[in-house]
């Protein structure tokens, strides 16, 4: 069976150095009839799960730490058996938000899902967050960039565990090096390509550094 892409909107609050904002999440489910992963387990469990529709679920990949994207993994891996992945880096985010639960593994840079004859790559994309990945897909012309890159230009850094050259650096390397009719699933938001977003991000490159 041939893998597919899957979008659920769910909503919740993004909290953060003391402060809290109502958000709409992407999540994506990459899988075919009988399996999947979810990609950012964000707000609602049971939504997910329904969304799954009785596929076995191999994981639960989180392209960061930050609540908004992970609040809803633990439950979802209680209900699922699925592993909950996670850059090592970003455990010092996971543990506001789960002090009690420690991811199940860890996403390295270079590393390969599988998933329903379908390869993701794990692309190491520190700036938003330490251990913030993308996944790119390339037998789906997709990268999965949770908040490294948005329609209209790089992730936030004005929070804690964020940093701009960082982002920039991350975008330049591993993003813009991708085929520009790769197309972008957010964290947030609607969906772009590289090649959209080359020449915008080039002038963020420029004001990085």
């Amino acid at each position: 069976m041939t893998a597919r892409i899957d979008h659920l909107v769910t909503s919740g609050t993004f909290a953060l150095d003391g402060g809290e904002w109502d958000v709409d999440n992407n999540v994506w489910i990459v899988g075919d009839d009988t399996e999947a992963v979810v990609i950012d387990a964000a707000h609602d469990a049971a939504a997910i799960q329904a969304a799954l529709g009785g596929r076995t679920l191999r994981a639960i990949v989180c392209t960061h730490a930050h609540n908004d994207h992970i609040d809803a993994a633990p439950a979802l891996a209680d209900a699922t058996g699925a592993q909950i992945l996670l850059h090592p880096d970003d455990l010092p985010l996971w543990q506001l938000t789960h002090p009690d639960r420690a991811p199940d593994g860890e996403l390295a840079d270079g590393q390969v899902l599988e998933i329903a004859g379908e390869r993701l790559t794990v692309l190491h994309t520190p700036g938003h967050a330490p251990g913030a990945v993308c996944l790119h897909a390339p037998g789906l012309n997709t990268v999965f960039t949770g908040d490294t890159l948005f329609q209209g230009g790089p992730g936030a850094t004005g929070r804690s565990f964020s940093h701009f050259p960082t982002i920039i650096d991350s975008i330049r390397d591993r993003l813009l090096a991708l085929p520009p009719e790769t197309v972008v699933r957010t964290g947030h938001g609607d969906s772009t390509t590289i090649g959209d977003e080359a020449p915008q991000l080039e002038d963020w490159i420029n004001r990085g550094h």
